[in-house]
This record gives C-alpha cells, structure tokens and sequence, in this order.
C-alpha cells in the first residue's frame, strides 16, 4: 500500500497494518486533524518505509514521548511514532490504497464531538452540494 501528503512532496509505502484499524476521539488528536477523529493503524518499522520526500518531515512532539510526522510544505499528518516503539502509527486518510480493512474500534470516545453526525439521516452527495457545484456543471434552466 501506498500513500503521500497533500502536496506530493512525501511518499511511504506501508506493507502491512500490523494492528485493527481504530478511529481516535481524544482532544489532541481532533486539534491535531482538524477533524472530528483521527483513524489509524500501527504499522511495524520493518514494514514501513520512505519513498520520498522525508527530508521535507517536520515533527511535533504532541505529548511527552509521542511525535507527530507531517509535511513541512502542506501540514498534511502521516504519522506518530512513541520513544522505544517498534511501529509507527500510520493515518490511514494518507493511503491511496484500500487497505482492505475497516475499523474495528474507537478510542476515547468520551471525548466525541457532540456535533458529530453521519450516516443516512445526512443528506450526502457523491461530489459538491448543488449549492457549491461549479456554475459550469449545474444544468442550464429551460427558456419560458
């Protein structure tokens, strides 16, 4: 499997997920995001490797003993890695390929957004809302 950052500047490629697939409700990891959670997935060392661009890694040290990986260039997050940890923690979001799993769990889910809402109760389109759709893409109205 392969992924990269935003921009394209960095690219890894991960050979195997070597734990479940788990989204993260915890305030760091929603600040750190942008987002609602964080899904990830620990991947060992020995299956994980740079194709590109990892001089253009900035890091974060989010908590005592955790860093964050992300690019310099877009601030898109790849992944953590804990002191002494023989795996780093891969976004899962960054991979271009299905990893052919789903998540099988979600930590600290007390701490969940109260706004969070999915599923088929929220209208979803399979690309823009029709409000946001570029003007050249909306269908001409009939002539009265």
């Amino acid at each position: 499997m392969q992924g990269n950052c935003l921009c394209g500047r960095i690219a890894y490629e991960a050979t195997a997920l070597d734990s479940p697939i788990r989204h993260c409700s915890c305030n760091v990891c929603r600040k750190a995001h942008a987002a609602a959670f964080n899904t990830s997935a620990s991947v060992r060392r020995e299956h994980f490797r740079w194709l590109r661009g990892e001089d253009a890694l900035s890091s974060y040290e989010s908590s005592p003993g955790k860093q964050r990986f992300f690019c310099g260039t877009c601030g898109t997050q790849l992944v953590a890695r804990k002191a002494g940890s023989e795996t780093v923690i891969l976004r899962v979001a960054t991979l271009d390929d299905d990893p052919g799993r789903r998540p099988e769990g979600h930590i600290w889910a007390g701490d969940e957004v109260p706004w969070l809402e999915y599923g088929p109760q929220v209208p979803a389109w399979p690309a823009w809302a029709p409000e946001h759709e570029p003007r050249a893409a909306r269908p001409e109205s009939p002539s009265s």
